[in-house]
């Protein structure tokens, strides 16, 4: 199903790119909730960190919610963090799961993570599921919300997740790389990309003669990196094969959980072209579309001149409503 959403943007601030950069990088929030690290060894060597929330409540029948972060965030990413906060004040317990190389440490394999590694996701629902007998929800953004989808799509009635929370996704991988790939969009391709680059020489040695570095650290755009990077280090073709075996859009139809779908129409990481229709969901999506929003940004309004973030709210509706 899809609906209008109801979200309507903070006064003067309806522009997409402050809705975008302001929630994430300007407004700077001093509440954050206190986490504790778990490290979690893979049966191929490699290793993940999960940052759980270190208050979190003592009943295991209670709700848990875990969080997947964007291309290259963290649990200190603004999202991230405002999301755990609002678990702590429900009384849920809460966690955040690192891909490989993004809490800080870099990850022992030449590999790293992409937008439809659902192995490990699996690996770390199955761990949760050990030890956690209450509701599972689950909420990804962004890079994180695209391999929440596919793993759903994938797993059909096989997944453990209970319900879940897709926000800004980048449905169609092909689109999104063209969408970001032009205008006030390249600045954000840049800035992403210094990071992206930046784990490559972290590992320069492991990946010299799996990649050519040099090339990779020339390349101009997410298409390059993904084509010089990401597809030969994880298994696929080339940046084409990558795009079509990973857009979430492709999975869609096969999802078997409750799942709510945030996305403001004016995203600068994706054209409103590529996205998904009633033809490409479940019974059990939905889409709720805002005309404005930017990505992941959602800065509505609480008083007059006060802005206030709706996005955790939002979210945190929703799985209340499904406990």
């Amino acid at each position: 199903m899809i609906k209008t959403s109801a979200f309507e943007p903070a006064r003067l601030l309806g522009n997409r790119h402050l809705q975008t950069i302001l929630p994430n990088a300007g407004l700077r929030r001093t509440r954050r909730s206190c986490l504790k690290r778990e490290t979690l060894e893979l049966p191929d060597g490699d290793f993940l960190h999960l940052d759980w929330l270190a208050s979190g409540a003592k009943d295991h029948a209670a709700p848990l919610l875990l969080c997947l972060h964007g291309l290259e965030g963290s649990s200190q990413s603004n999202y991230a963090a405002d999301l755990v906060f609002q678990a702590q004040n429900a009384g849920w317990n809460a966690l955040v799961m690192h891909f490989r190389g993004c809490s800080g440490t870099v990850n022992r394999l030449p590999r790293s993570y992409h937008a439809g590694e659902t192995a490990d996701l699996l690996l770390v629902l199955e761990h949760i599921r050990k030890r956690h007998q209450g509701p599972l929800f689950v909420a990804g953004y962004s890079l994180g919300g695209n391999m929440l989808l596919k793993h759903l799509g994938e797993q059909g009635h096989g997944s453990p997740i209970d319900a879940a929370v897709a926000v800004s996704v980048p449905f169609d991988l092909h689109g999104a790389a063209l969408s970001i790939d032009k205008g006030f969009g390249r600045l954000y391709q840049y800035a992403l990309m210094r990071k992206m680059k930046g784990r490559v020489r972290a590992k320069r040695s492991q990946l010299s003669g799996l990649i050519d570095v040099e090339r990779a650290l020339k390349t101009r755009n997410f298409t390059e990196f993904d084509e010089q990077v990401t597809a030969p280090l994880h298994g696929f073709l080339g940046y084409e094969d990558y795009y079509n075996r990973c857009s979430s859009i492709h999975f869609m139809k096969r999802i078997a959980t409750p799942t709510l779908v945030l996305h403001a129409r004016d995203d600068p990481f994706l054209d409103s072209t590529y996205l998904p229709t009633e033809e490409h969901i479940s019974d059990l999506v939905t889409i709720e579309y805002s005309a404005k929003g930017g990505h992941v940004g959602f800065l509505g309004q609480k008083k007059p001149w006060q802005p206030a973030l709706w996005l955790p709210r939002r979210i945190m509706e929703y799985f209340g409503e499904q406990v």
